[in-house]
């Protein structure tokens, strides 16, 4: 009883530092990240108030009226002062939620412009990648325990699915179902005659704009799952504890619970990781389909040198990712008995 209690409590302190150790890495990565995510959109070539006033401007032949204005503008912006002050003066606002005014699309908020687009992202990504991923392991496990031409088929079509550049999968689909077929609208969200309502016409026309970009990251997503699937899947079938479980007579369906569970394990870690970028990830689908998400707000964030606005989207994208990792490593400690055989030592 004695030595199940300090094995029990040499568990709870190894994995309380096994914790801890985590936690530490995410907050140095963490503010790392938070540092880079300031700094480097700040680095880009270009004034991108001066493109606002010259906007502003336009007609103005009093040189001093100009210069009033820019002055007014990169006091607003807070550009005229030090990087180190700027600095302070972001991190301040971004504890209490202020990302600031969104250069190119003055006087717009940073916040409302993520508020209006992150919606169509997690709307289009999310579903996406979920779909893509449990498609993918099963057709990635069945083509591991059937073999034979089911495993022959699929291995070919998920390499080439695996190995297409997302915009050339979109490109594909868009060239044959719209441009060939006329089945589905090229780009958009929605009609552009639509106003956006509750209403049966603007919900199908939502649908009807949402499949090609949905099936595009589908696609891609269910290739690299199915590849990554039928390997551990594979190892799996071939490790000792399936051949010795089959010569003790366990029933194979109890067997291949097992294996297929442990094969699930990298693959977990894919799924965190697809989620947490699903927000960059959304980039090239949504530039193609011309899709209201975050990844067209980040390119239209680049394009003007909007420093708050890419500064405040890459943070989304760093927080999500780091997040992600963190949850999964935690979720390891608990299910992967190796983690917690490690603790105990």
């Amino acid at each position: 009883m004695a030595v199940f209690y300090f094995e029990k409590e040499a568990v709870l302190k190894g994995y309380q530092k096994y914790f801890l150790n985590k936690v530490l890495w995410f907050i140095v990565t963490l503010v790392a990240a938070f540092i880079l995510n300031f700094i480097l959109p700040r680095l880009m070539p270009g004034d991108p108030v001066a493109a606002i006033v010259s906007r502003m401007a336009q007609g103005m032949s009093n040189s001093s009226g100009v210069q009033a204005i820019y002055e007014q503008y990169t006091e607003l912006f807070g550009t005229n002062k030090p990087m180190i002050e700027q600095f302070f003066i972001y991190m301040r606002n971004v504890v209490h939620g202020d990302f600031g005014f969104s250069i190119a699309q003055y006087p717009r908020t940073v916040s409302d412009v993520i508020r209006s687009s992150i919606m169509w992202t997690i709307g289009l990504q999310f579903p996406a990648i979920i779909v893509g991923w449990l498609i993918g392991n099963t057709l990635g496990a069945l083509a591991a325990y059937l073999k034979g031409g089911f495993d022959k088929v699929l291995m070919p079509v998920s390499i080439f699915l695996s190995n297409l550049p997302a915009f050339g999968m979109a490109v594909i689909l868009l060239v044959i179902f719209s441009v060939t077929l006329k089945w589905f609208p090229t780009s958009g969200g929605y009609g552009f005659d639509l106003i956006p309502n509750m209403s049966w016409k603007f919900v199908w026309s939502v649908i009807v704009h949402y499949q090609l970009p949905f099936w595009s990251i589908v696609l891609i997503t269910i290739g690299g799952q199915a590849i990554g699937m039928r390997s551990m899947s594979i190892y799996e079938l071939n490790a000792d504890y399936v051949k010795y479980s089959r010569f003790m007579g366990i029933k194979d369906r109890k067997i291949v619970s097992y294996v297929f569970r442990n094969a699930m394990l990298p693959q977990i870690t894919g799924l965190a990781l697809s989620i947490g970028t699903m927000v960059g990830g959304a980039l090239v689908a949504e530039i193609i389909f011309s899709y209201p998400g975050l990844g067209s707000t980040i390119l239209t964030a680049v394009l003007g040198g909007d420093y708050p606005l890419i500064s405040a989207t890459t943070l989304i994208i760093t927080v999500m990712v780091l997040a992600a990792n963190f949850l999964i490593e935690i979720i390891y400690g608990f299910l992967d008995p190796r983690i917690k055989s490690a603790q105990a030592d």
